[in-house]
């Protein structure tokens, strides 16, 4: 069965997982500005993984407000 949403619930799903992404992306360049000093390793993973989530905060933010970054 096909549920279907109306736009503003599509609106505040993808305000909700811009949230969840912009905090993931702050945990863990946090995590790794914390293991830099210890383990290079996991602090550059770290480090992959905020870039990737930082994308995903733009790709939400372009659909939120369109062109909002053009001039970033």
């Amino acid at each position: 069965m096909t549920d279907v949403v109306d736009s503003d619930e599509l609106l505040r799903r993808i305000q909700r997982a811009r949230a969840c992404a912009l905090e993931e992306q702050r945990a863990w360049r946090t995590r790794g500005e914390d293991l830099r000093p210890t383990d290079p390793d996991a602090a550059r993973e770290a480090g992959i993984r905020t870039l990737a989530f930082e994308a995903v905060v733009s790709v939400l933010d372009e659909i939120l407000t369109p062109g909002k970054r053009a001039g970033a």
